[in-house]
């Protein structure tokens, strides 16, 4: 198992790409269980959640592959499993996704109940009403839901839920309607542009999906989907991520690849804080390079700001002089990442779903835990902006949602190592007193310090001219 060990107390610049949204991805490769002909899909990003479900989907008879270009491929080759085993389905939820693909091409569906991040609960209820609204018939046994229809028939549906729409539950319908008789309207539909790119997905192979990105989605039903492309959209939780990494170390970054107009309230939130950001086209520029003010932030289905960044804005209102709220009414016990951030000095008071954050201007580094993925996050730009040595373990939450984000930081300035988590590769300034008087420390195998940088007229970093001639070139991003 891996950690990151931090340096903190550098201000980042730098210019980095945001990739393709997982949130999109996982969903839309699902769907092509549902597609005849191969489907190639770009701007999937690597990471752990792809090649879990992509090993799902080999057992389900589709083949994925990566391409030269970084594209994936998939190709259904047999269409008679409909087993989607706890194995695979315990390690992120996203997996239910296949269950409506699988009823609406095979006629049966066997999934497990899902796995996933600790961060509350997260019935199913919402996507197996809409699927036995649409003829289904549905039952669960020994922890598994089974659905059954010779035919799906088109019917309206109401989705939402005591804490607003289904994100996953919207998709899982949309996915089954798109091959039902008749037409399907789904009212409380998620408006999530994750969902969206899904219908754009299911469109451009033959589907009839009107109202995308409303509350209100419309669906006449096809006899068949056929192989098609797509390009998902630039994740949006990693540019929020990345701009609060630079506005958390009082630094600037531009960010290319950004859907600004999935972002209106993070950047509104960000902007009201103090953080100045320019947009050009797909580029973002943010910088920070003074006191930021205290702001109460509620976490919402879209438009709002995304239950996905509540931890980040908290760690990020930690440095705020000032009383800021965090509010979650998407996942209120979504707090987990506070009990941490208290290791680094945040002064934060959990009060039912809502966190009272005190803000201080001394983080200090500490060993802290991740308990989900988003938390994971909260917990590195803590520690990028903490004085002193952080290390951040279990980031196999971390590698399921964000790929490869240290070496993007490093990229950008920071002092962000991937080591082995190991006793001898803590820090000694994380030693206790007496352990490290009777230990004898090993040397450290952290990536060589990154030279100088210069700073370009257009405010990024530029690297040395020797940049990756040195012995320690196996240690650079470009070799992890």
């Amino acid at each position: 198992m891996d950690m990151l060990h931090i340096r903190g107390g550098k201000a980042l610049c730098g210019e980095v790409a945001v990739s393709g949204a997982k949130n999109a991805a996982l969903p839309i490769m699902a769907a092509a269980l549902a597609v005849d002909g191969p489907c190639r899909l770009r701007g999937v990003p690597e990471l752990v959640d792809v090649r879990t479900l992509s090993t799902l989907l080999g057992e389900l008879g589709t083949t994925v592959t990566r391409e030269e270009d970084g594209g994936l491929l998939l190709a259904t080759a047999d269409n008679s499993s409909c087993v989607a085993t706890y194995e695979q389905v315990r390690r992120m939820r996203a997996s239910i996704c296949v269950l409506g693909p699988l009823l609406a091409r095979r006629g049966r569906a066997c999934v497990s109940l899902p796995g996933g991040c600790n961060i509350g609960h997260r019935p199913i209820d919402l996507h197996l009403k809409g699927l036995a609204a649409l003829g289904a018939e549905i039952r669960v046994e020994r922890g598994y839901v089974i659905a059954e229809a010779v035919r799906l028939y088109g019917a309206n549906i109401y989705l939402g839920g005591a804490f607003g729409s289904t994100v996953t539950g919207t998709c899982n319908v949309m996915s089954a309607a798109v091959l039902a008789e008749g037409t399907t309207t789904i009212e409380a539909a998620a408006c999530e542009p994750e969902v969206a790119d899904l219908g754009r997905f299911l469109n451009a192979a033959g589907a009839r999906i009107s109202g995308l990105g409303t509350p209100f989605v419309r669906i006449e039903g096809v006899e068949q989907l056929t192989g098609t492309e797509h390009t998902v959209i630039p994740d949006r939780i990693e540019a929020a991520t990345l701009m609060m990494a630079a506005a958390i170390t009082r630094g600037e970054a531009t960010l290319r690849n950004v859907c600004v107009r999935h972002m209106t309230a993070v950047l509104e939130k960000l902007r009201e804080m103090g953080v100045t950001i320019r947009v050009n086209g797909s580029t973002v520029h943010v910088r920070c390079d003074g006191p930021l003010r205290p702001v109460d932030c509620i976490a919402l289905p879209y438009p709002g700001i995304p239950t996905d960044v509540q931890a980040q804005l908290t760690a990020l209102l930690g440095t705020t002089a000032g009383i800021s709220i965090v509010t979650d009414k998407v996942f209120p016990d979504r707090f987990m990442h506070v009990s941490e951030l208290l290791r680094v000095g945040a002064r934060i008071r959990r009060e039912g779903n809502n966190a009272i954050v005190s803000g201080s201007d001394s983080l200090s580094g500490a060993s802290v835990m991740a308990s989900d993925l988003r938390a994971s996050a909260a917990l590195v730009l803590a520690a990028l902006a903490a004085e002193g040595d952080s290390v951040v373990r279990r980031i196999y939450h971390l590698d399921r949602g964000y790929e490869r984000l240290e070496d993007k930081l490093t990229r950008l300035g920071a002092d962000v190592s991937r080591v082995k988590d190991d006793p001898a590769h803590v820090p000694a300034s994380l030693r206790p007193d007496e352990e490290r008087r009777q230990v004898p420390l090993r040397p450290p195998h952290f990536a060589r310090p990154a030279a100088p940088r210069e700073i370009g007229s257009s405010g990024v970093a530029v690297p040395p001219p020797s940049a990756g001639k040195s012995s320690s070139a196996g240690n650079s991003p470009s070799a992890r």
